[in-house]
């Protein structure tokens, strides 16, 4: 199919079944913040923003990849570490030099190996961050900057390779609409966010070339644009341009090229419209109550941060129960969860965020079947005695029901459930069936003692066609 550079053109492409399939992605945040690696010890955003409001959250941003600004708002806490650590005249820009000689001990191929045990299906990197320094060699770097502004190694063409080594795709995030290195001015208020979108004809071109140049030299199975894009832009032309490279490829929401009209809350993002075409949508540290038909990905960090934050500790990062439910409830509404890795400037990935990666990775090695290649059924979550959230999620021969939780052994029942006569019902990890009776919408199984697990898996096999 060829597309032409319209809104109506590029509105004929549909999610290529290997993104419905994939479901779960690692997200990395990693630049010149990196190098500090530092954010005032908080909460998660939506809490602070609930809890404070969106200038509040500003001057105590917990994401450490917007050090840059929270350095720029005012006598925070960020401004204060920085001066104790670096100095009074230590500037943003020095860090460039420092992450230039860190990467160097970077191996790409130890992440793809990592990414690919814990199960990932495809990796997005960020390739320019809202502080405009690149992570590849690009032929143009910011004007606004002494020399190149960007990595001495192509980190974005060697990770590339690394990934699609080990069979996974390879997506790229970049920063369309903040620059900082072309607009320094603060946000201070969700308003700034869009407010200071930069939409200088030299930027507008400046992107496009960038996104080209992308496209051309990585073909990334993902375009993964931030906080809008310039209103001059011609949008559809870009995505035309990127479809007709890579046919297989998606588009993620965040185009948006009209200023924001008021103050949302968390919830209120996640449902609103950003762009007249897109792939699919967005919600960050954010999901859906419901089975959306429109293909959704949730993002977020392991803990309150994407960008490595030295100050989170064990109980600032979701535990391995909450990540596998979390991805669990996730699929069973359509989408699909990428889960942020915040290295430090060398590359390394913090050992807590790794044991919690091989935790979720362990469980999908027994469970995984349950998760890949599925598809929502009628309902997204029902369920079982003894208080059980059920997920549910279904292939073309079988319905998995997710037990989020470990029940007692003996007999359990799923509520609103009606199996058919010659059901066979089993659960993942374990080869013998269990016995099943229907009662009335309730299908009850005698359950063998399980191991305590985040969650237990239920085939039902064949899928029952609708709930109760």
């Amino acid at each position: 199919m060829n597309f032409e550079p319209t809104y109506e053109s590029v509105a004929r492409h549909r999610v290529p079944d290997w993104f419905h399939d994939a479901k779960f992605g690692i997200f990395i945040h990693w630049g010149l913040y990196s190098v500090p690696g530092w954010a005032p010890h908080g909460a998660d955003i939506d809490k602070q923003v609930a809890d404070k409001g969106w200038e509040a959250m500003f001057a105590n941003n917990p994401y450490a990849e917007w050090y840059l600004n929270t350095l720029r708002v005012g006598d925070t806490a960020t401004r204060r570490h920085h001066i104790a650590t670096y100095g009074p005249n230590f500037s943003y820009d020095d860090f460039a030099p420092m992450f230039n000689q860190a990467v160097e001990k970077w191996n790409p191929d130890d992440w793809a190996a990592l990414f690919q045990k814990v199960g990932a299906r495809y990796v997005v990197l960020t390739s320019k961050h809202h502080e405009g320094f690149l992570l590849w060699p690009s032929k143009r770097t910011s004007p606004h900057k002494a020399g190149s502004y960007a990595t001495r190694r192509d980190l974005v063409g060697e990770l590339t390779d690394a990934v699609r080594r080990r069979n996974m795709r390879m997506g790229l995030y970049y920063s369309g609409g903040l620059d900082w290195s072309f607009n320094d001015t603060p946000v201070r208020t969700q308003k700034d966010v869009h407010g200071t979108i930069v939409q200088s004809p030299d930027f507008v071109e400046y992107a496009n070339a960038h996104w080209r140049e992308l496209i051309d030299c990585y073909a990334p199975s993902v375009l993964w644009n931030d906080i809008g894009y310039p209103a001059a832009a011609n949008v559809p032309e870009l995505f035309a341009y990127y479809y007709n490279a890579v046919p297989d490829g998606v588009i993620n929401d965040r185009w948006r090229q009209q200023p924001q009209e008021r103050e949302m809350n968390f919830a209120e993002m996640a449902d609103a419209p950003t762009i007249e075409h897109c792939d699919f949508t967005t919600p960050e540290y954010a999901t859906h109550d419901r089975i959306t038909e429109k293909k959704w990905e949730a993002c977020r960090g392991i803990g309150h941060s994407f960008g490595y934050n030295q100050n989170e500790g064990p109980d600032d990062y979701l535990s391995v129960e909450e990540l596998v439910r979390t991805l669990v409830d996730i699929v069973s509404k359509n989408g699909n969860l990428l889960l942020d890795v915040g290295p430090m400037a060398d590359g390394t990935i913090p050992e807590l965020q790794r044991e919690r990666l091989l935790g979720l990775g362990a469980w999908l090695a027994v469970n995984g079947e349950a998760i890949f290649g599925t598809r929502p059924w009628v309902t997204a979550q029902g369920q079982a005695s003894g208080g059980i959230p059920v997920r549910f999620t279904q292939n073309d021969e079988s319905l998995y029901a997710i037990l989020l939780g470990t029940p007692e052994a003996g007999l359990i029942a799923i509520e609103q459930l009606q199996i058919r006569e010659g059901t066979t019902v089993s659960v993942l990890g374990r080869s013998e069936p269990l016995a099943c009776t229907q009662e009335s919408s309730r299908l009850v199984l005698s359950l063998p003692s399980l191991a305590a697990a985040p969650a237990h898996t239920l085939k039902i096999t064949p899928k029952p066609q609708q709930a109760f």
